[in-house]
């Protein structure tokens, strides 16, 4: 298959060493599009959070709630899931449509003071799809040459429930800062580095004074609430919103074993992991790190999607703690085309980490593991939590 350039919500959520919040990668201006491919100028680099969850997936239920100013374009655009795009013959009856929030442009209060502010900004809140700790942004100016914002700032803010708009602009939401005011460039990803161990629901994106964002991505860990995962009693203990995620694979080259945690059912052919093509006698594999250590009972696997090129066969391995041995609780197992396979195991598996192996390549669109925590696990996760509060 051709790979298709794209931008994957859920990267393999590896754990890379977590620095200081550091400043953009990028500053000023690119040139204006003088056709051929718009992202040929494009500027971007290899920030190692990229590797975890983005917690601001709309597949996860991730929501801008709210934007003081969006003339030009949607507020709803930074959190899509693809690329941003440009078509230079786009024009509107606002002005030239743009793939991303744009904000009018800021003016001053005079002729004697014409323009804005040294602090005037516009802002949007952004719902996180599932509560966790941010690790990483990036804050994507594709397509924004000249016309994207001097300097942007994130925080964050832990919340219950589903609050309002109303609640979250109130003066006694306690914003913790993610990233200080920092100049960005145009046309660029601007990444940041964060160390803010604190569990966030809700961001507030600053931009300043005006301007546009094409997307904005939201790297960290999910941290579930142990009371919602106590009431369900058994779940999939290894799906993203419930805390899991992949500590590595063997092989990203088409996209990402995450991907095999993303909620739903794959409905493109790139929503799941595949592999390229081996051409030796080894097998492919993703090793998981479930949300804490619980008993499996039932595996999911789905080749959704994958009709030419889904994995021959599938094994499953458990280990307990990091140094544990693997002991193999689903034995190599013949997998069809774009087909879910439901097991029911002989008995609970008690674990906290797993291997998917795949022979000897190919496509594996999902992964479930049902089970329930252990009393330890329960009680960890729990002090997780409770550490993470602030």
């Amino acid at each position: 298959m051709t790979e298709a350039p794209q931008t994957t919500l859920v990267p393999d959520a590896g754990a890379p060493p977590v620095q200081a919040a550091a400043p953009a990668a990028f500053t000023g201006d690119v040139r204006p599009y003088a056709g051929g491919d718009p992202y040929a100028d494009y500027r971007a680099a290899d920030f190692p959070f990229t590797r975890l969850a983005d917690l601001a997936d709309r597949r996860l239920g991730a929501a801008v709630v709210a934007a003081n100013d969006e003339f030009f374009a949607e507020r709803e655009n930074l959190l899509k899931r693809t690329p941003a795009v440009f078509d230079p013959a786009a024009f509107g009856h606002k002005g030239k449509i743009m793939d991303g929030w744009e904000t009018r442009r800021r003016r001053g209060t005079g002729p004697e003071a014409p323009h804005p502010a040294p602090d005037d900004h516009d802002w949007a809140l952004i719902r996180l799809g599932v509560p966790g700790v941010v690790r990483g942004l990036v804050v994507d100016t594709a397509h924004f040459r000249g016309n994207y914002p001097q300097s942007v700032a994130v925080e964050g803010a832990a919340l219950p429930g589903q609050p309002s708009v109303a609640e979250l602009t109130a003066d006694t939401v306690a914003w913790v800062p993610l990233v200080p005011r920092t100049a960005v460039g145009g046309h660029a990803a601007n990444g940041f580095a964060v160390d803010v161990p604190r569990r966030l629901t809700h961001l507030r994106l600053r931009q300043f004074p005006d301007g546009g964002i094409a997307r904005l991505r939201v790297y960290g860990e999910a941290v579930p609430d142990p009371e919602w995962l106590a009431a369900l009693g058994t779940f999939d203990v290894v799906a993203l919103e419930h805390g899991g995620y992949v500590e590595d694979t063997s092989d990203r080259f088409f996209s990402p074993g995450s991907n095999t945690l993303a909620p739903g059912r794959s409905t493109t052919m790139d929503e799941g992991w595949e592999t390229r093509r081996r051409r030796d006698t080894g097998h492919d594999w993703i090793r998981y790190r479930l949300a804490a250590q619980a008993e499996i009972r039932a595996v999911e696997i789905d080749t959704a999607c994958y009709k030419g090129n889904a994995a021959g066969w599938a094994a499953l391995l458990v280990r307990d703690g990091a140094d544990g041995a693997w002991r193999e609780v689903l034995p190599r197992t013949r997998l069809q085309p774009d087909a879910v396979h439901r097991f029911v195991l002989p008995e609970p598996a008690a674990c906290d980490g797993v291997r998917l192996d795949t022979f000897p390549d190919g496509g594996i669109s999902r992964l479930r593991l049902y089970g329930s925590l252990t009393p330890a696990g329960a009680e960890r996760l729990a002090a997780r939590h409770r550490s993470l509060a602030g």
